[in-house]
C-alpha cells in the first residue's frame, strides 16, 4: 500500500479523486492500492525552553541564552492533532511506500518531514511536486515523482529557518522583557518582525522630524503649454514677485525643441509580493488577506501555486499557454487579438534561470464559476489580465522636451504621448489618481521651431516641502523584499530579492504580528508605528537585530542552504554565537525604564481565582451537524463536513463582514447560536449586531 500525506483535508480529497481512492476513513481515504491522509497544516513544532529542563519555564537572565544541544519536535498539544497524527503514525507503519504530498515549498516539506520524522518513518520516500492542483496536474506529477533526497537541502534550509527564529526569538525575547520590561510586559523580539518595525520606526522620526517650507516656483503658459522655470525653488515670495516682474518685461523664446519615440515595457507576472503590492493600492485589502484570498483560488484550482517569489514562467510551459487562454472566456474580448498568431516566447516572461521550484502566478485552465466571493473575484482578475498584459505588445509612446527662456531665466517642459496602446488596452477601463506633475506630463505639446518667441502668461506657483510618506503595506512589502531599499526598476528589485527579508509566504504574517503586539497601527491606508513600537526599537542599541540589511544577509545564507551552497550548521553556530554575544552584552549594559502607552488597568479589589480557560475541541471531534455521519474539517475560510460534496454543510469564518472566532463558531455548530457579537458591516439589512443563529435548513441567520 502506498501512503499519501497531503497538508490539509481539501487538497487529500482531490488526490484521492485522481488515484481512485474514493472509499472514506476515519482521517484518511483509500481504494485502487493507495491511503491518501492529511495534516492540519502544522500538526509538530520545535520543542518549548521547558521541554529541555522544567527549570527553563521560569524566565530568568540567569538562565539565558537558552541553547539545546539538539533541537526536538514535538506535537501541537491539541486532541484534533494528536488524533490525526495517531492515524498517520499508524498508516506508516504499514504501508509500503509514502509519497509526500506536501505543499510545494520550504514550509510545506518542513511541515511533512517532522510528521514523519515525528512518526518514526523508516519506509521509502516519494516527493509529489505540483504547482496547481488541477487534475492534469496531479497526475502529471504523480507521474513524475521525485525521490525525497532530492529536496533535502529545501528541508535543512526550512529547519535552519526555525531554529533560527527559535534561538533569537526565544532569547532576545526574554533577555529584553527581564531587562527592560519591568514585570509590566513581554518586549517581544523576532529574527523579522524586529527590522520590519525598525524600518517602520525610522520613517516615523523621519515624518515627525520634518519641517514643513515653503517656496515658490516661476512658471509661464506659451502656446496653451505649461513652463516651469529651471532654477532653484525661491525661498521668499519677495524674490518671486521680482521674478515675475523680470518675466512681464521680456519675451518668451524657444530653445530647443526634441520628440524621442520610446517604449513602455510590459508589467511583469506576479509573485506573491507583487499581487499583495497590487490589491493594497488597488482595494487596500491587506497583505494577509490577499495570500488568503489567492490560496483559496489556488484551492480551487483557479491559479498556481501562489507562495512564489518570482515573476518568470518555465519554457516547458510556452506550450500551454494558448489553451489557458481559450479557456477564459470572460476575457474572450481582450485575448481574441493574441490568439491570432503564436504566443511569443520571450525571455522578459519565459526564463528557466529565473525559475526555481515555482513559476510566477498564472491562471489555470479552470476558470472560475460564480461561487467566488467578491474579493476573491477581485484578485483572481489582477492576476488575469496581468496573465493577458505580458503576452500584447509593448506600449509605444513619444516624449517631447521643450527648453524655452524669458530673458536669462531658462524654461522648460515635457510631455508624453501614446502612439499605440499595447498592453495598456488591458487596463483601459481602471481609474488611477493622476499627480499634478503626471498632468503636466501627460499635456499635449505642439510642435515648436528652434527660435521662435511671443508673449506668454507668466504667474507664481507656491507650494510646501512634502515630509516623507508613510510606509503603506504595498511599500513595506516592498521594503522588505529589498532589505530597505527604495526601488523602482524591476529588473533590478528582482536581482535583491535574494536579500529581501523574510519569505514571502510569511511577510503578511509579520506585519500582523506587529499588530498584534501593537507595536504599529493603522490610520487608513498608512502603517504607523505606536509609542510602544517606538520606544521598543529605541531600547535595542544593537544594530544586527534591527538592521534590515543584516537580516537580509541572513536571508540570503538559508537560500544557499537551499541551494546547497551553504552549511546550515553553520548558520545555525552564526546565530548561536550572536545570540551569545548579545546575552552578555544586554546583561552588562545598564537598565532602562520601558513605559507602556497604554490604558491602565483597575485591578479589582477582591481577590479572585484565575480563570481557566475553556479547551475548545477540535473540528476533527465534532460531527456534523446535517448528515451526522462524517467530522468536520477546518478549511482556510471555513469549516465544513468532511463530505462537503455530498452533504454541502459550511459555515465561513466571515459572515456579514466579521471575522468568526473558533469559539464563536463552535458554539454555533454544537449550540445552534452566539452570543450578542457587533461589528458586522455587510448584512443585506445594515444589522451591525446580533445573535448568529443555525436555521433549520443548516444556514446561518442574525437576529
Amino acid at each position: 500500500m502506498k501512503l499519501c500525506i497531503a497538508e490539509k483535508p481539501s487538497v487529500a480529497r482531490d488526490i484521492a479523486k485522481v488515484l481512485g481512492a474514493t472509499m472514506p476513513k476515519q482521517g484518511y481515504m483509500e481504494g485502487n492500492g493507495y491511503c491518501v491522509t492529511w495534516t492540519f497544516g502544522h500538526l509538530c513544532t520545535l520543542k518549548e525552553p521547558h521541554d529541555y529542563g522544567p527549570e527553563l519555564k521560569s524566565w530568568n537572565l540567569i538562565f539565558l541564552p537558552i541553547i539545546p544541544k539538539n533541537f526536538g519536535i514535538k506535537l501541537i498539544p491539541n486532541k484534533g492533532v494528536e488524533a490525526q497524527f495517531k492515524i498517520i503514525e499508524r498508516l506508516v507503519a504499514e504501508c509500503d511506500e509514502v509519497i509526500n504530498c506536501g505543499d510545494a515549498g520550504q514550509e510545506g516539506e518542513l511541515i511533512q518531514r517532522w510528521v514523519l520524522q515525528k512518526a518514526k518513518c523508516n519506509k521509502p520516500v516519494q516527493r509529489l511536486w505540483i504547482s496547481s492542483l488541477t487534475e492534469e496536474a496531479i497526475k502529471e506529477g504523480f507521474e513524475k515523482l521525485k525521490p525525497a533526497e532530492d529536496y533535502k537541502n529545501l528541508y535543512l534550509a526550512g529547519n535552519a529557518r526555525a531554529i533560527g527564529d527559535w534561538l533569537l526569538g526565544i532569547n532576545a525575547t526574554r533577555l529584553f522583557t527581564k531587562k527592560f520590561g519591568g514585570n509590566k510586559a513581554v518586549l517581544s523580539i523576532g529574527r523579522v518582525q524586529t527590522p520590519t518595525l525598525a524600518m517602520l520606526v525610522q520613517r516615523q522620526k523621519e515624518i515627525d522630524a520634518f519641517a514643513t517650507e515653503e517656496y515658490w516656483e516661476l512658471k509661464t503658459k506659451y502656446r496653451e503649454v505649461i513652463f516651469t522655470a529651471a532654477i532653484d525653488r525661491l525661498k521668499t515670495a519677495d524674490r518671486a514677485t521680482k521674478g515675475l516682474e523680470y518675466l512681464k518685461g521680456n519675451l518668451f523664446e524657444i530653445v530647443s525643441f526634441e520628440i524621442k519615440e520610446g517604449k513602455e515595457k510590459n508589467p511583469r507576472l506576479f509573485d506573491l509580493t507583487a499581487l499583495q503590492v497590487e490589491a493594497n493600492k488597488k482595494y487596500s485589502f491587506s497583505a494577509d488577506h490577499t495570500l488568503k484570498y489567492i490560496q483559496s483560488l489556488y484551492e480551487k484550482k483557479h491559479v498556481t501555486y501562489p507562495r512564489v517569489d518570482t515573476t518568470y514562467l518555465s519554457e516547458s510551459l510556452h506550450p500551454k499557454i494558448s489553451g489557458i487562454l481559450h479557456s477564459m472566456k470572460p476575457y474572450s474580448e481582450l485575448i481574441a487579438p493574441l490568439l491570432e498568431q503564436p504566443i511569443p516566447k520571450s525571455k522578459t516572461v519565459f526564463d528557466d534561470a529565473k525559475v526555481t521550484d515555482h513559476h510566477a502566478i498564472i491562471p489555470t485552465e479552470i476558470s472560475p464559476s460564480g461561487s467566488l466571493t467578491r474579493e476573491e473575484k477581485q484578485i483572481y482578475d489582477l492576476v488575469a489580465r496581468r496573465f493577458i498584459a505580458v503576452f500584447y505588445p509593448e506600449c509605444k509612446i513619444s516624449n517631447t522636451l521643450v527648453e524655452a527662456k524669458v530673458g536669462t531665466i531658462p524654461f522648460k517642459t515635457s510631455g508624453k504621448q501614446i502612439l499605440e496602446p499595447g498592453w495598456r488596452v488591458v487596463y483601459a477601463k481602471d481609474k488611477t489618481e493622476v499627480s499634478e506633475k503626471e498632468k503636466e506630463e501627460e499635456q499635449t505639446i505642439p510642435n515648436f521651431e528652434k527660435g521662435e518667441s511671443g508673449p506668454h502668461d507668466p504667474f507664481i506657483h507656491q507650494g510646501k516641502t512634502s515630509p516623507p510618506k508613510p510606509f503603506t503595506e504595498a511599500t513595506l512589502l516592498r521594503a522588505m523584499e529589498t532589505a530597505g531599499k527604495q526601488v523602482d526598476d524591476e529588473e533590478l528589485r528582482e536581482m535583491l530579492k535574494n536579500n529581501g527579508i523574510g519569505r514571502p509566504s510569511t511577510r503578511a504574517n509579520i506585519i500582523e504580528t506587529l499588530f498584534k503586539r501593537k507595536y504599529i497601527e493603522r490610520k487608513k491606508k498608512n502603517l504607523i508605528a505606536t509609542a510602544t513600537g517606538i520606544e521598543l526599537i529605541d531600547t535595542i542599541e544593537d544594530e544586527v537585530l534591527k538592521s534590515p540589511e543584516l537580516t537580509g544577509e541572513w536571508e540570503l545564507k538559508l537560500r544557499k542552504i537551499e541551494s546547497g551552497e551553504y552549511e546550515a550548521n553553520k548558520f545555525r553556530e552564526e546565530l548561536v554565537q550572536m545570540v551569545t554575544d548579545l546575552t552578555r552584552k544586554v546583561i552588562s549594559g545598564k537598565a532602562k525604564v520601558f513605559s507602556l502607552h497604554e490604558e491602565p488597568k483597575i485591578e479589582d479589589k477582591k481577590t479572585r481565582e484565575p480563570r481557566i480557560k475553556k479547551e475548545i475541541p477540535g473540528w476533527e471531534e465534532i460531527n456534523c451537524p446535517k448528515c451526522k455521519n462524517n467530522k468536520l474539517v477546518s478549511g482556510k475560510t471555513a469549516v465544513g463536513c468532511l463530505a462537503f460534496k455530498d452533504c454541502g454543510f459550511k459555515i465561513p469564518f466571515e459572515i456579514f463582514g466579521k471575522k468568526i472566532s473558533d469559539r464563536q463558531l463552535n458554539d454555533l455548530v454544537l449550540k445552534g447560536k452566539t452570543s450578542k457579537l457587533k461589528g458586522f458591516t455587510l448584512h443585506p439589512e445594515k444589522k451591525s449586531e446580533g445573535i448568529l443563529t443555525m436555521t433549520s435548513d443548516f444556514s446561518v441567520n442574525l437576529i
